[in-house]
């Protein structure tokens, strides 16, 4: 199961970089964020890959290939690869549920993020795992939310459906630099850590992501490292397939 998990998990990671045909080069901020006023990415559909490094609590260390397909506010499909063109987890996630189908375990999920929850102790949703996905902050700020600005961050506390929101935005890139999740009742957590980002379109994107989980399993509780780097992204205005299927 924890090999299952860590499969979901993976596009938690979606850090950009710009497509295999472009040179990469480091976003460079050219101006400091005054006022509160992050950076959201606009696009229709998105196809990236990415090399991933999984670190189990056992000590256990797997890495592997993902390519990823997006259609923004709607699904996300992955493929996750362990190497020699075998796929070893097949995923998509809508506004519904979360879908996985496993070919090596056979443990394959069909779950309601309210399901998920229940099972894990983690709340996600597809506009959480959006946000995640390309540096955002988990909810837009408002009112109810405390934002103070230390040195060249701003630090957004955030509480949602009895989860913990504490994100750093950087004031140069406009993004979160480091994103730290905890359910109240302590069943789950995620940090999420973005090292670099890269230029797309003038625009900075996520580029080395360190994701750490804590989660409910069965046998107890969990912890699982996952590190993510994209080597191609494409943003994409024509309709991509999202082939899944038990």
């Amino acid at each position: 199961m924890n090999k299952l998990f860590s499969g979901i998990v993976l596009i938690l990671g979606l850090g950009l970089l710009v497509s295999c045909a472009k040179k990469t080069t480091l976003f460079e901020a050219n101006g400091k964020m005054e006022d509160f006023s992050p950076i959201y990415t606009d696009y229709d559909y998105l196809s990236a890959k990415a090399k991933v490094v999984i670190e189990e609590e056992s000590g256990k260390i797997t890495r592997g290939s993902m390519n990823l397909r997006s259609k923004k506010d709607s699904v996300l499909w992955f493929v996750v690869s362990p190497g020699m063109g075998m796929e070893a987890v097949r995923g998509l996630i809508t506004q519904e549920k979360i879908q996985i189908k496993d070919r090596i375990g056979k443990e394959d999920v069909n779950l309601t993020f309210k399901e998920f929850e229940t099972i894990y102790g983690l709340k996600l949703s597809l506009e959480i795992f959006q946000n995640l996905l390309f540096a955002n902050p988990p909810y837009e700020a408002d009112y109810k939310d405390r934002l103070v600005r230390v040195g060249k961050s701003f630090e957004l506390t955030q509480v949602r459906d009895k989860v913990r929101y504490f994100s750093k935005v950087d004031v140069n890139y406009r993004k979160v630099s480091e994103m730290v999740s905890n359910s109240l009742d302590d069943r789950g957590s995620l940090l999420a850590s973005y090292a670099t980002f890269q230029d797309v379109s003038s625009s900075p994107f996520p580029f080395e992501v360190l994701y750490k989980l804590a989660y409910q399993l069965p046998e107890g509780g969990q912890n699982t490292i996952i590190n993510v780097e994209w080597t191609s992204v494409d943003l994409n205005s024509q309709p991509l397939s999202f082939p899944f299927k038990f």
